[in-house]
Order: C-alpha cells, then structure tokens, then sequence
C-alpha cells in the first residue's frame, strides 16, 4: 500500500470536498501542513494574507457567496488568536468555514513549550466541531468529520494538528464521506398551518412580507405572494438581493441600516409574515399588536424575537408557493398605494444628489459611479458602520449581484479580505470592497495580498475621518465625541506605494475620472474618497411630520439632512386610505 504523509492525507480530504482555496499565514507549528500546501499546489490555491484574521475572512467572504465551505489556518498561539474575529463572524452569519490551526509537537505539548496554548478551549465557544489530532492516521478522518459538521450546523470546525502528526506517513488508502453528503430534506409547510396564515394575512388591513437570509433562491416565489397579496416586501441585510432592490414593492430594510419606507412600512403593519429571518432588532420596530407569522427551519428561533400567532417549520420557498396557491388573488388597497408612493418619494430622494457636487463630497455620486461601473454579476463585499447603511441603500442588487457583509458580528475590517475570498473563487467576476476609512485602515497591509495574487479588486474608501456610526451613538445619548475621530490619509496613494493603483478623489470631477480610469486598470484599484462627514438620515429617529411633532424640530431636522422633498407615510397613508 502507498504511503502519504499524515498531512498530505488531510489536504486531499479538503479538496474531495471541492474546496479550491485556502487563506493563511505559516508558522513554526504549522510546518507539516504547509510542506502539504506546497506539495498539493497544483490542485489547492494557496493564498498567503498578511494577518490571519483576514485569511479567516477571506473564507468567510467566499463561504457567503458559494455556500460552500472555506478554509482558513494559523500557527499555534498567536496565529490561532488572530483567526477569531473572522470565525466569529462565520458563526454568527451561519457559514460553514474550516479552520485548522497549528500545535507544537505531540511530545512538546504540557511542557509549557515555546508558544504552546491550549486550543481547544479558546474555540469552544466559536465553533459546532473543536478537535485535536490524537494520531496520524486519524487526521484525514477528523478533517472529513470537521466539514460534515461544519456542513451540516452552518459554522465553524476547528482541527488543531499537532506538527509532529503531519510529518508522519500513514497508508493513502481514506476515502472521503464527501461523494455521500446530501443537503437536508426541508420541511414541507403544514397545510393547517398554511390555512391559519393566510387567513391572518388576508384578514389584515396593512399586510407585510419580512424576507430574511433564508429565503435565498426564492425570488420568483416572494414576488408571487406579495402580488398575490398585495403585500410590500421587507428585507434584512443579509438578504439584500434576494428580491431586486428596483423591485415596485421592495422597501429596504428596517432597522438602523434602513430606508424610510422600510421603517415606516415596519411600524405601521398589522401582519408580517417572516420568511426565515431572525433580524434581531424586529421588536423594535414590528409593534405588539401586530400578528406574526413566522417561517423557520429552526424551532428554537420561533417567538425568540416577537410573539408568534403561527408557527411553521418549514422552507421558505414552499411556504411562499404554499400560501400563493392557498390565498385568492387580494384587491389593491390604500395600504400598498401608500407603500409604493412612500418608496417613490425616497428614491428620488436619494436620487436627487446623484450629481451633487459640493464638498467634501455626498456618498450618493459615489455609489452612482459604482452602480454604473458594476457588473450584473458584480459581488459587492461591505465593511461595518455608516458604510454599511449607504451601501444598504444605494446599492443596486436587481440582477445577479451579490451583496454580503458582517451581519450579526458587525466586525470592522469585513470588506477587504472578503473581497480576497470573492475574487480567489470568481476570479472572471467583479469585486468590490466598500469601507469606511476606519475598517480599510485595520486591514489595508492586504492590498499587497491583492497585488500578490492579481486580483482586479476595485477597493473603494469613504474617508470622513471619523467613526461615524460611533459618533451618532454617542450624539444620542448626549455625549461628547470619544474616541471617535480619525486623523485623514491618503489611502490611495498608501495604496499605490504597496502595489497597487491609487486614486485621491476630493471633487466630482476627480471622482468620475478615477472611476473611468480604473475600468482599464490592471490589477487591484484603490479609490479614496473624501466624503463629508454628515450622519446617514437617521431613520429610525425621523422628524419629518408637523401635524404630530414639533415643527421647530421638524424644520431642524429638514434643514440639517436637506429632507424638504421627504413626505411622511402618515401623510400618504392617510390620502390613499381615504
């Protein structure tokens, strides 16, 4: 029988898997398992980052776009810390990814040896599968068992490998569990439990459709319902895209990373029908009053966020045909006139400063310039704070574009190292990072990653010197700004220094000329954008009504955010109910 070193065996588990890339940085300890990099080079891409945090989230970011497994590694002590932020951002996300992290010696271990730790506890709490390698034959088995689990409870398995194990040489003769693994049956909807729901939802005067993450790849059967109900559609930010932003009846989102029809049409429904969600900020703005239906695959998320009226385990797709097929076509109401009119009245809105061209520059002629240059099948990967509002709202995501970001983890830094990993799998796709100057600025030594590996990266940076999602927290609970500003740089030209090419954009003009230049650009782009400083309208806190606020805060309010076009829903509501 043929031998393979232990490692080696490890690896050609991994791409039975059909794993193609693997992010991270050597160390000491994790020597065996690179000479099995270097050996499985022609059927495994490596790509070396220059901080193992951001190999974990360039796993993280290719996990969100395929579906399908990433796979990250670190060194022992301080290469396994810096995995965290990116495995902790796959847990709470729910995305398979699979770390495997260096160990001193078999023989060395509780001896106190030069940066030996012990792992496993450190990634208990981060992970559905945490093992240490005990021999060398069992490593290709715990490897195929780490992926099976991290398969089947969407999240992370960790498999630390003591470094002496690798080296050893154990019959080639493992086979997979890979060609066996199926995707779960998903429940199919109760028809009582259908029956119940849309009976709620055809009883109700201000019906809603919640869609969450869950409902990927039932875009056809959303828009079905909704027209079939007359219902407008919320979605959450990880489901951006599921249903085409352009879309007459899509609202946004709620939430602070929101739009104001989403807002309004969230806290003025009397149904709402979760479609595999579990926004966590739904109490605040779903009211008490409101009927809840919701859909889930997991029994454990129903009634953790809002009371539930009517529960179903089920997939959301077919409940979406299930309850399309179980209702009869509803009558266009003032509640769905209002909805669209509300949507109408924001986005010309927002359209409205497309061209603007004071200074420092407004976010919108940026994402206009994006939106123009991006692919239908553009992947946008976006950082956390203001950034992720505006790219929650300017953003298009009609065709097949693909939008992710650091959900639930809200982790700074996301955008760059998970545009790596988008582009390490889609090579032939556009990518975008979209940062703030705050995240790009904790993971910017990467662009080198970019430029190592010719990645056409289009990185874009609003620079507002600040971190401004912190600033307005702390404008809202009265405090003096802590901590929050930043002093500028010229990350363009940081940029350019590293590798790649590096624009500095103050004014409009400068703004279009930098996005016509990187269309032909060779390799990875960095465009640093000067952007006012101004709070994204706040609104989950709007003062837009003087019939029910205070004109003198209303006028303040319009004058600081340039809000005059912006009309209330309870305006709208009330002449299309009439």
């Amino acid at each position: 029988m043929a031998k393979i070193n232990a490692a080696d065996a490890g690896l050609k588990v991994i791409e039975s898997w059909g794993v193609k890339n693997i992010y991270g940085l050597p160390g000491g300890s994790f020597d065996s398992t690179m000479n099995a990099i270097y050996n499985r080079r022609d059927t495994l891409n490596y790509i070396q980052v220059r901080h193992e945090e951001v190999g974990a989230l360039a796993a993280v970011g290719e996990a969100k776009v395929t579906g399908k497994i990433g796979v990250t590694f670190g060194s022992a002590g301080p290469g396994a810390v810096h995995l965290l932020n990116g495995l902790y951002d796959a847990q709470w996300d729910h995305v398979p990814v699979l770390a495997l992290v260096g160990q001193v010696p078999s023989g060395a271990m509780n001896t106190n040896f030069f940066q030996e730790m012990n792992e496993n506890p450190m990634f208990a709490d981060v992970s559905v599968y945490n093992r240490t390698v005990m021999t060398a034959q069992q490593l290709p088995a715990v490897i195929d068992d780490a992926i099976a689990q991290a398969y089947a409870k969407s999240g992370v398995a960790v498999v630390t490998i003591p470094k002496d194990l690798g080296w050893q040489p154990i019959e080639d003769n493992y086979v997979s569990r890979a060609a066996n693994y199926q995707k779960p049956l998903l429940p199919e909807p109760p028809a009582e439990k259908i029956a119940e729901a849309a009976k709620l939802l055809t009883a109700a005067k201000h019906p809603l459709l919640y869609v969450g993450n869950g409902a990927r790849g039932a875009r056809a059967e959303i828009l079905a319902l909704s027209e079939k109900l007359h219902a407008p559609i919320l979605t959450s930010a990880l489901a951006k895209g599921v249903v085409p932003d352009s879309y007459k009846a899509n609202m946004g989102s709620a939430g602070r990373v929101a739009s104001k029809p989403g807002i309004e049409i969230a806290s003025n429904t009397d149904a709402v029908l979760f479609l595999g969600s579990d926004m966590p900020f739904q109490s605040f703005f779903i009211g008490p009053q409101a009927k809840y239906i919701q859909v889930d695959i997991d029994s454990a998320k129903f009634g953790r966020r809002h009371h539930v009226d009517v529960a179903i385990l089920a997939d959301a797709k077919k409940t979406a045909v299930a309850l399309t097929n179980a209702i009869d076509q509803q009558p266009e109401t003032g509640w769905y006139r209002a909805a669209l009119k509300d949507k109408q009245n924001w986005a010309a809105w927002m359209k409205s400063f497309e061209d603007d061209a004071e200074t420092p520059l407004r976010v919108e002629p940026v994402f206009k310039q994006i939106n123009d240059m991006a692919t239908e099948d553009a992947i946008f990967q976006v950082d956390v704070g203001n950034v992720t509002i505006n790219g929650m709202r300017y953003l298009n995501t009609d065709q097949r574009q693909r939008f992710t970001t650091s959900g639930w983890y809200a982790t700074m830094g996301y955008a760059l190292p998970a545009a790596i990993g988008a582009q390490a799998e889609f090579p032939d796709r556009q990518v975008w990072s979209i940062s703030g100057d705050g995240g790009f600025a904790m993971v910017m030594q990467d662009v080198m990653t970019q430029v190592k590996y010719h990645m056409p990266i289009i990185n874009v940076v609003l620079t507002n010197e600040s971190l401004g999602f912190i600033e307005a927290e702390q404008d809202d609970t009265k405090q003096p700004h802590s901590g929050v500003d930043l002093i500028d740089a010229d990350y363009g030209t940081a940029a350019a220094a590293l590798g790649a090419t590096g624009f500095e954009v103050h004014t409009l003009a400068e703004l279009k000329d930098a996005f016509a230049q990187a269309k032909n650009a060779q390799g990875p782009v960095v465009i640093d954008v000067k952007i006012s400083d101004l709070r994204p309208l706040p609104v989950e806190q709007l003062v837009l009504d003087k019939q029910t606020q205070d004109p003198a805060a209303v006028d303040a309010f319009v004058k600081k955010y340039h809000a005059e076009s912006l009309i209330p829903f309870r305006q709208i509501l009330e002449d299309e109910e009439k």
